[in-house]
């Protein structure tokens, strides 16, 4: 298992919950379950449509969370994985993915697209992921931070920043149930984002 931390960088096994949740980055033969994300499919209230073409770059990410597996954090932050189970793709491409898809939802942009899509580009949506992860250490949530900036591809000039923050409660370690936390929050940050776009073009 390999655990981040921003002061030690150490890499060493973690017993969580009693030791009867081993979280780890490796595992032998791969993970058994893959999980994706949803996209809101009526993200928001009705509104004007644009003729604007936004262009959703691929969201930073600290290597922690430039990866497919399935962050757990303690105090720290300190981060593990859990075992056996991963996102279906790198989690910045899932969450690039699931942001045009939450746009094109909303049918009221002239186009939404990744990079080589074929778009007139007017603007540019860029992203960071600064938390998506189990937080554990007391109560178990599912916190879901994106920092986000709207640049106008024109002028190089940036039209507006944000920083949207979702905490949902899991409840639990387990797999299946953090992930819908996850979710759930996910869902939540996509949608406001998504409002937050179409407001400041």
């Amino acid at each position: 298992m390999t655990r981040h931390s921003g002061d030690t960088g150490r890499r060493h096994f973690l017993a969580l919950v009693g030791g009867s949740l081993l979280l780890s980055a490796c595992s032998s033969s791969g993970p058994v379950a893959l999980y994706g994300l949803s996209a809101a499919a009526d993200p928001g209230a009705p509104g004007r449509r644009s003729s604007a073409q936004v262009l959703v770059t691929r969201p930073r990410a600290l290597k922690a969370l430039d990866t497919e597996y399935i962050a757990v954090a303690e105090p720290g932050p300190i981060y593990s994985y859990f075992p056996n189970v991963a996102w279906a793709d790198s989690l910045p491409s899932v969450v690039q993915s699931k942001i045009v898809e939450t746009l094109q939802n909303t049918n009221r942009l002239r186009g939404v697209g990744m990079p080589g899509d074929g778009l007139l580009i007017d603007y540019q949506l860029q992203t960071e992921l600064r938390a998506f992860e189990l937080r554990v250490g007391g109560s178990s949530r599912a916190l879901v931070e994106i920092a986000a900036k709207l640049v106008n591809d024109r002028n190089g000039r940036t039209v507006a920043s944000r920083v949207f923050r979702v905490e949902s409660s899991a409840g639990t370690t387990d797999p299946d149930r953090a992930v819908a936390a996850l979710n759930r929050s996910a869902d939540q940050v996509f949608s406001q984002i998504a409002e937050w776009t179409l407001q400041s073009i």
